[in-house]
């Protein structure tokens, strides 16, 4: 058995995680990040003072150590400004992404190894194993809660230190079984949004923190055509139809793209809103890069799409060209693309704006 530190939120996947540790005869840690929040947010949605309570709770019934350790300017340098810069480019950020690489797998094994741990442990359902001292990242059992996309850019160091208890479980099963441990939160809710922004929407956020500002400018068809006014680039996003104040006689409008040279968004009917090609770059396999120049994979564009069968073609400069065998709609620059091969994930890059 193994001393390993868990990563406690507070909630019912990390609970259970440790709690399935506790069984499996492990030395087990709890530990909380405390991260950075917009001033005037009571705290980060990932560790507020109700959620410590609950891992305390939790760790206490347990009968294991919880520490929370102080991350907030390790997280707002790492996570938050880069938010921030994405957003000035007007493109699409991926905060949890970048969270998992450098905060919660990079940040959180340091003070694990720190306390004499092997292993650090998540609620993440996901699968890893271990093949000849090559690890190897798979999706999770439960398809609808598969976290596997956030986690393409961890190391083959980081990931050979890393358990994830839940990942042959379903969340229907992880809810019944934390119930049948009496752990207290067994019905909590799972949190969703931003975790940085308190109750504040995203754009506020934005308006406040963007350093060049955010201007009004036109909104234009592909072909130029000034159809109305926009209210600032940031506050839309790729695919969005409310909030333009726009139809048409052929059905509504559908934001197509965000141009940074002329500060104007681009939008469009239905039918303008896909693709089949996506460029990507800033590529990260998990093990080694693939040595043919072409690979049939599936793809995912962003968290919550379904994988789609794609050719990948790798590129100079760390970049590649991914073709689609069918139309993808609403593709957001600065969104992860992650590539599987059947149920595991080989890599992933930063999907480009296209010229």
């Amino acid at each position: 058995m193994a001393k390993v530190v868990i990563a406690m939120s507070g909630g019912v996947d990390s609970s259970l995680a440790a709690a399935l540790l506790v069984e499996q005869g492990h030395e087990v840690i709890g530990m909380m990040l405390r991260l950075w929040a917009e001033e005037g947010c009571a705290s980060n949605r990932c560790c507020t003072p109700e959620s410590v309570d609950d891992a305390k709770m939790v760790a206490d019934q347990l009968g294991i150590p919880f520490y929370v350790i102080d991350y907030k300017a390790r997280f707002k340098e790492q996570v938050v400004d880069p938010f921030i810069r994405t957003y000035e480019q007007n493109i699409t950020p991926n905060p949890c992404v970048l969270c998992n690489e450098h905060v919660r797998f990079g940040g959180l094994l340091e003070e694990a190894l720190d306390l004499g741990a092997e292993f650090i442990a998540t609620g993440h359902y996901a699968k890893i194993t271990n093949e000849k001292g090559t690890c190897r990242l798979f999706r999770g059992l439960d398809l609808s809660k598969d976290q596997s996309y956030v986690l393409y850019r961890l190391k083959q160091e980081q990931l050979a230190k890393v358990m994830f208890p839940l990942g042959e479980y379903t969340k229907v099963e992880t809810r019944k079984m934390a119930e049948e441990r009496g752990i207290s939160v067994a019905d909590k809710p799972d949190s969703q949004d931003l975790c940085f922004t308190g109750d504040h929407d995203y754009r506020d956020f934005l308006v406040k923190h963007q350093a060049k500002g955010i201007k009004t400018g036109n909104m234009v068809d592909r072909a130029g055509n000034i159809l109305g006014k926009h209210r600032g680039l940031p506050f839309y996003t790729i695919g969005q139809r409310r909030g333009l104040g726009i139809g048409g006689p052929n059905g509504p409008y559908f934001v197509l793209s965000l141009d940074s040279k002329t500060n104007n968004l681009v939008i469009g009917q239905k039918t303008e809103r896909g693709t089949t090609v996506v460029h990507a770059h800033d590529l990260h396999f998990l093990s080694t890069k693939p040595e043919v120049e072409c690979l049939e994979i599936t793809a995912k564009i962003r968290y919550t799409s379904p994988q789609k069968e794609a050719s990948l073609q790798l590129l100079p400069d760390n970049r590649a060209q991914i073709t689609f065998y069918a139309e993808m709609l609403d593709v957001a620059p600065g969104q992860s693309i992650v590539f599987y091969l059947d149920d595991e994930v080989i890599g992933g890059g930063f999907i480009e704006k296209e010229n």
